[in-house]
């Protein structure tokens, strides 16, 4: 029952595929740079995948600049 719910309350159920590609990357500790040579694609590209994903997460810009940290925390988390 606890993993069912868990499963409901996952915020990365509404991401893509692509998007928790992005994500697992970002976990890694990759720049944006090295995430678009490693799926072959442009940094722009990874660009829009990160700013989907931090909206999808509901991480708004803080003015601390940790979004992409809470993000990386939140895939831990899941």
């Amino acid at each position: 029952m606890r993993q069912l719910l868990r499963r409901r309350h996952d915020p990365l159920r509404q991401l893509t595929p692509r998007e928790r590609e992005v994500l697992s990357l970002m976990a890694e500790g990759r720049s944006n740079g090295e995430i678009a040579r490693g799926l072959y694609v442009t940094e722009a590209a990874v660009n829009k995948h990160v700013s989907s994903v931090l909206q999808k997460l509901d991480l708004r810009l803080d003015g601390q600049g940790h979004r992409r940290v809470l993000a990386v925390l939140a895939y831990l988390r899941a």
